[in-house]
């Protein structure tokens, strides 16, 4: 009988660019890998890194992974284990440079290879920043010469994934079925621990204090298991998967340079403890136009949160803004955003549980109208405005803030090309299959549950979530763990009804879209991060906590499932 091949083995050590340091040591040491994976590179970070090229041209890289790959190059020589990551951000030349001397400099043989041809800043004047999406068969070719770290700049980050995958395997463009199981397993993968127990909904449920880092098995025919090394900590479970899956997703199609993954498609069933396997993963030709990230600085922004203890807190609120407003009316900012939180309680046993926070945002091209203009107003009523005047910190000078944005262009407006090691350049053919996206029609629902006894209780009690940002718009992943709380669910939980939950949604769009094989339900929420995260349009601007808002809220929710 024939022995069925090895697995591919993918781990993943970095989630993004601060993320444990010790990771890549841990993945290294603790089991069998054929290649590891590190993500660096969200919306705000390609903006960080545009701001440090501002100041030194030679970096634009993630320079944390030169310290962690100092202290770990000799174990992965030593392990045969290949590093793919995208740490070259905005400078994936100069970081492959960096690791050769530093490989120079320990004495161990590397192949070090990088991937170019994203950065489109000098088509788009205006930009800090503007790179495409690319996938993963530049990464496929600098793996099948030989290249024993693989850097990138922005590449999505399941092509870290896909690119290893395809280079293994010999899978050429157009075989979508498997690819788009490797796009699944390394959207799985890209956020290191939340696939593993870490921010999960459930997390009483497990021992997550240490989560370890996720790796996949992945097959042939594109097939896979999410699990993590022996003896770590936190869990992989259909739950953890599910969550991560739903993380900044949004509808049945989840489309990337190299294929189109239909989520609506995905089947995850437990395979032993902490292993999950993916399986009936369809994918198609991907859309004609490639994604590509745009920053620029939006102007400047400044903040003060003013402190407002014990009685009259509305009034004393409605004072300090009248002034504020009467103070700067000569100059207004061009934005001016007031938020009053009541974290204050009826007759408090301690100060600060007596307060309320009533926070002032301004926005302006100009940094004088936030700076100096709005620091002088406020400052000036510290003896003149309501009793007990105080801010938790004096404004600043206003600091510039950027904006995201998405702009497409054809696959062909890229040079997609794989840098070796020893200089040759391997061009990479754009997709010639492509397929232009349009959403997935409703799929049939399942009966409801019959009538029955209700309790008002938590949302949180039956269903988890996972939120997240795509620039501007949130997305919020809601999910339930059985076929009834299935039923009750898709007929309960529905665009008018999330707007009920989450007043701050109701003047927007808000789109549903339903994966009947994950029990789930993914809602993107549009414009309710302004102009993205950089910008900080709300005190969350990256909507991380906005699932677990939607889980606190309380509805009728059948007796039968709590």
């Amino acid at each position: 009988m024939t022995e069925p091949a090895a697995p591919f083995r993918i781990g993943n050590f970095s989630g993004f660019y601060g993320d444990r340091f010790d990771a890549l040591h841990e993945m290294l040491a603790g089991g069998e890998l054929d290649v590891l994976t590190g993500d660096y590179l969200a919306e705000l970070t390609m903006l960080i890194l545009g701001r440090d090229r501002l100041k030194d041209p030679t970096v634009g890289y993630a320079r944390t992974f030169l310290r962690q790959l100092e202290g770990c190059l000799g174990l992965a020589h030593e392990r045969g284990v290949r590093i793919v990551t995208n740490a070259g951000g905005l400078n994936p030349a100069g970081l492959a440079a960096a690791i050769r001397n530093l490989a120079g400099r320990l004495g161990i043989p590397t192949r070090v290879a990088h991937v170019e041809g994203d950065d489109l800043t000098a088509a788009h004047p205006g930009s800090l920043a503007a790179h495409a999406y690319l996938g993963g068969f530049g990464i496929a070719a600098c793996l099948r010469e030989g290249a024993d770290i693989v850097v990138t700049g922005r590449v999505t980050d399941a092509a870290l994934v896909t690119g290893p995958a395809a280079a293994h395997f010999g899978w050429p463009p157009g075989e979508y079925d498997r690819l788009a199981g490797a796009v699944v397993a390394g959207h799985v993968l890209e956020c290191g621990a939340q696939a593993t127990g870490g921010n999960y909904a459930f997390f009483r449920d497990a021992d997550v204090r240490r989560p370890g880092f996720p790796l996949a098995e992945i097959h042939a025919d594109g097939t896979g298991v999410i699990t993590k090394h022996p003896g770590t900590g936190g869990v992989v479970d259909v739950g953890t998967v599910t969550a991560q899956l739903l993380y900044e997703t949004a509808g049945a199609r989840y489309a990337g340079p190299d294929v189109t993954a239909r989520l609506d498609t995905v089947r995850l069933t437990q395979d032993g403890p902490d292993r999950v396997r993916i399986e009936g993963v369809r994918g198609e030709a991907p859309p004609p136009t490639l994604k590509v990230g745009r920053n620029r600085l939006g102007g400047f922004r400044n903040e003060v949160v003013f402190v407002l203890t014990g009685l009259d807190i509305e009034a004393k609120a409605a004072l300090v803004q009248a002034q504020l407003t009467d103070a700067l009316a000569k100059s207004p900012p061009g934005d001016v955003r007031w938020d009053l939180v009541r974290t204050d309680r009826p007759d408090a046993d301690t100060e600060e549980t007596a307060s309320a926070l009533l926070r002032l945002v301004v926005r302006d091209p100009d940094q004088e109208a936030v700076g100096r203009a709005l620091s002088g107003a406020a400052i000036e009523l510290a003896l003149a405005s309501y009793p007990g005047f105080h801010v938790l910190a004096p404004p600043g000078k206003g600091a510039p803030y950027g904006v995201f944005e998405d702009v497409y262009v054809p696959h062909g407006a890229v040079d997609h090309v794989g840098v070796l090691y020893d200089g040759r350049r391997i061009p990479v053919s754009p997709a010639q299959d492509t397929l232009v996206l349009h959403d997935v029609a409703e799929p049939p629902l399942p009966e409801a549950l019959p009538p029955g006894p209700t309790r008002r209780a938590p949302l949180g009690l039956v269903a988890g979530a996972r939120s997240g940002d795509k620039g501007g718009n949130a997305n919020v992943g809601v999910w339930v763990r059985t076929e009834d709380a299935w039923r009750w669910l898709v007929h309960e939980l529905t665009v008018d009804r999330l707007r009920d939950l989450l007043p701050e949604s109701r003047p927007l769009p808000v789109a549903r879209h339903v994966l009947p094989n994950l029990r789930a339900l993914n809602f993107t929420v549009e414009g309710i991060l302004g102009e993205g995260v950089a910008a900080q349009h709300r005190f969350d601007p990256q909507a991380k906590g906005l699932g677990e808002w939607l889980r606190s809220r309380h509805l009728d929710i059948p007796e039968a499932l709590l």
